[in-house]
């Protein structure tokens, strides 16, 4: 069985992280890939404080195995957030957006993990400096916000920068990305993608059907004008998002133009003018399954071929 120290650490089975993805990884989909071996993560976006306590609280009635919260570090509100996830005294809490170094000792102290999502070794370090139990390095593959290093690139630059377990993210959805990041020196992988196309994600069947129609070429960034790119589905409204960067539009057309459109994605199925954020990797994703069957398939064909890997070498 494939077992890293993350597992011993998180007190999961599998080193498999689901990734917190807002308006798409709720209560259902976090508990279902926790009880499926994994670490569900609850993705609370901009939900307000009231919101996010109802999502855990379901997720205890669906589970009772660790889950974790995503932050988002920049929100007016995060104070409020970070009090109501403590209080609910969550097993896990990732964060993006932002620096998690002032709030690490807080979540320490109610006994919870944290395990920030950073784009480059200099971040891990300080992450590491400040006590983070353990990295999530995202590669530029990933959907939604995104840094600018592949994940093959930053994976092992990482592992080398830190002591503490390393998770590889980006363009992983089966078992040979899975066996990649271990060989770079992660210490499991986190997938967000891949759990759109799931029968426990809630979002439209649109947005879940964009992404097993993709190929390899259909995600595109856009809005890196505004210091926040986001990698999405090709549809009208990333086309629109290009067409202010080619005219190099003032950032206030770019939230105006942006507001809403992901629950115009994922409640409403618009698969024209809502953000279907996903990652290049779309293209290698064609059904939906149950989550159980994602995790079962990518952990039982990664164990398989590192049991065979030693016919790549010869005498």
């Amino acid at each position: 069985m494939i077992k890293s120290p993350v597992c011993d650490i998180l007190e999961i089975k599998y080193p498999v992280f689901q990734g917190g993805m807002a308006w798409a990884s709720n209560h259902k989909l976090a508990a279902a890939v926790s009880n499926a071996g994994g670490l569900g993560i609850i993705g609370a976006g901009q939900m307000p404080p009231d919101l996010v306590v109802q999502e855990i609280r379901k997720a205890k009635e669906n589970t009772d195995k660790p889950f974790g919260v995503n932050l988002i570090l920049y929100l007016s509100y995060i104070d409020e957030l970070i009090d109501a996830v403590i209080k609910e005294k969550v097993s896990v809490v990732t964060t993006g957006a932002g620096n998690a170094g002032p709030y690490i000792k807080k979540f320490h102290d109610a006994g919870i993990k944290v395990i920030p999502v950073i784009p480059s070794t200099a971040l891990a370090k300080r992450m590491e400096k400040a006590g983070a139990d353990a990295v999530i390095a995202e590669g530029t593959e990933s959907g939604g916000h995104i840094g600018e290093i592949t994940t093959m690139a930053l994976v092992p630059q990482v592992a080398d920068a830190v002591n503490i377990p390393v998770i590889a993210a980006g363009g992983i959805a089966d078992y040979r990305g899975f066996a990649a990041a271990l060989c770079l020196g992660a210490s499991g992988i986190q997938m967000g993608t891949r759990f759109l196309a799931t029968k426990e994600c809630h979002i439209h069947q649109n947005w879940k059907n964009s992404v097993i129609k993709a190929s390899d070429r259909d995600t595109v960034v856009t809005g890196r004008p505004t210091g926040h790119p986001v990698r999405v589905l090709k549809n009208k409204l990333a086309k629109m998002f290009l067409e202010l960067e080619e005219k190099c539009a003032p950032i206030e057309e770019y939230e105006k133009l942006g507001t809403g459109k992901l629950k115009a994605a994922s409640v409403d199925g618009d698969a024209e003018m809502g953000s279907l954020m996903s990652g290049q990797i779309a293209g290698l994703i064609k059904e939906e399954k149950t989550v159980k069957e994602v995790i079962d398939e990518i952990v039982s064909q990664t164990e398989a071929f590192f049991k065979n890997a030693g016919k790549f070498i010869t005498n």
